[in-house]
């Protein structure tokens, strides 16, 4: 790592909740990874984690096989990459705890997304969950076991009941079951360190958090992805923290997934600027605490939303990043490093990339996916709405009762035709990119959001004027 950057680790997040990229882009992408200045990756398995025995049902259709999780951490070692995993255990259980057969152990019975942490079969089921994934991950640092965003957590029956009692409160109860779930860790995996996302920490104050003990059990990552986010009370909470007693603490930002939860194309300016006030951060902070940064790139909000940016789209977006926390900073010299690595002749990050998509794994797709964005719904709202023969001779009044005028037909159908043949064109080209980087449901869902309800419009237009056409006949 460049002496230029107060990161000694700088890791890249693989969020495999949406959209997992097949192992055979991972092989072109790590060598990217690498060059650019990251020296591991953080991989969240969620649902792709080949789970065995009673938690076969968490594994997504598409699921890696053990075969392929050795594969992805041999490229990962080969490209000097360390691989620290992350498996839920609190929050963000949705993709566990939507199954019928673990639905008993929700924290409130209606929403899956939080555990339970009352039950004993709670702490056993993740308990196996990071066994399982560790058997595959020997050797491993550290173990990241998530703890974000609890929502309700307290609001479970058993938990109002828990409460009640004089001796308990909210903070005891979050730390509890972070407690029980590092302690696991560290019980069967003494060189292993956990990691815990710090949102269910910041609130509490330095007596409960230094009493409770969790310093000794976890390394927490403190998490902001805003672009103006606070340096001075960032400084500030990494100081409680020390105080605090926790040895060691890491920082995240992201390269991508922040900016919107249907998000298409990532927004570069905003994601350097965050990632320039960590910079910041570390260099204001207590640097003998500082293991590292992580760079995310959430590929879902949670488990039930949509797709954000697919992976490629954020691709050049990261290489900035990178080379901004590798160099201290973004310079017309880092540009050109950057637009070296990824193929292109002229990087914008203050806008949308429209021409010189590069070079880069992926980069065709970034090319489509831009394309589509941009001119997609533009041109065909621009006919359907904009066309004066369309809404002067062929408006929603007119198409229920199948009417035209016959001599508005050659001003409207050809270029309808014409306009749905081209993009029917570049969608075939886009699914066949897309399919070479990832499973079939990731390719339908990502074009049936994107693309589907727009081209739809269009065919409905050519078919209403073939009805007023017959019924003319």
């Amino acid at each position: 790592m460049s002496s230029s950057s107060p990161f000694r680790m700088q890791l890249v997040h693989l969020d495999l909740k949406g959209a997992p990229p097949k192992v055979l882009y991972l092989a072109e992408i790590f060598p990217l990874f690498h060059a650019l200045g990251a020296n591991g990756i953080l991989i969240e398995y969620e649902d792709m984690f080949p789970y065995e025995g009673p938690l076969h049902l968490l594994k997504a259709r598409h699921a890696y096989s053990p075969t392929e999780i050795k594969e992805i951490l041999h490229l990962a070692k080969l490209h000097e990459l360390e691989v620290i995993p992350l498996v839920q255990t609190f929050g963000h259980m949705e993709f566990v705890l939507k199954h019928k057969q673990f639905s008993h152990l929700r924290e409130v019975e209606l929403f899956p997304n939080a555990l339970n942490p009352h039950k004993e079969e709670s702490l056993a089921l993740v308990s196996t969950m990071i066994s399982q994934v560790m058997e595959l991950h020997r050797g491993v640092r550290w173990f990241h076991i998530g703890c974000d965003e609890v929502y309700y957590l307290g609001e479970g029956e058993m938990s109002k009941k828990w409460l009640q009692q004089e001796q308990n409160n909210m903070v005891k109860l979050c730390l509890s079951q972070m407690k029980a779930v590092a302690s696991h860790v560290v019980i069967h995996h003494p060189n292993v360190k956990p990691i815990v996302w710090d949102d269910m920490l910041r609130g509490i104050s330095e007596e409960c958090l230094t009493e409770s003990g969790i310093a000794q059990l976890v390394e927490p990552m403190i998490w902001d992805y805003v672009e103006d986010m606070d340096v001075h009370a960032k400084v500030l909470l990494m100081d409680k923290y020390r105080k605090c007693g926790f040895p060691k603490l890491w920082v995240a930002s992201a390269f991508k997934g922040a900016t919107g939860v249907n998000q298409s194309l990532t927004v570069i300016s905003h994601h350097l600027k965050n990632n320039i006030q960590w910079l910041k951060v570390a260099d204001s902070g207590p640097a003998e605490m500082l293991q590292g940064i992580v760079l995310t790139g959430w590929q879902r909000y949670d488990h039930f939303s949509v797709l954000c940016e697919l992976l490629p789209m954020g691709i050049p977006s990261l290489a900035v990043c990178l080379q901004a926390l590798k160099n201290g900073g973004y310079t017309d010299h880092v540009k050109k490093i950057v637009e070296k690595y990824l193929g292109m002749s002229d990087l914008e990050i203050n806008s949308f990339m429209s021409e010189n998509f590069g070079t880069f794994p992926g980069s065709d797709v970034f090319a489509l996916i831009t394309q589509v964005s941009f001119h997609l719904r533009h041109s065909v709202d621009e006919l359907l709405e904009r066309n004066r023969y369309v809404t002067g001779w062929f408006s929603p009044y007119h198409r229920k009762r199948k009417m035209i005028h016959p001599v508005m037909i050659q001003y409207i159908q050809p270029d309808a035709i014409s306009l749905l043949t081209r993009w029917n064109a570049v969608i075939q080209e886009l699914q066949a990119a897309l399919e070479r980087i990832f499973y079939p449901d990731a390719v339908e869902e990502w074009l049936e959001e994107n693309t589907h309800p727009t081209i739809q419009k269009l065919q409905q237009l050519l078919q209403d004027l073939d009805a007023a056409i017959a019924a003319q006949s």
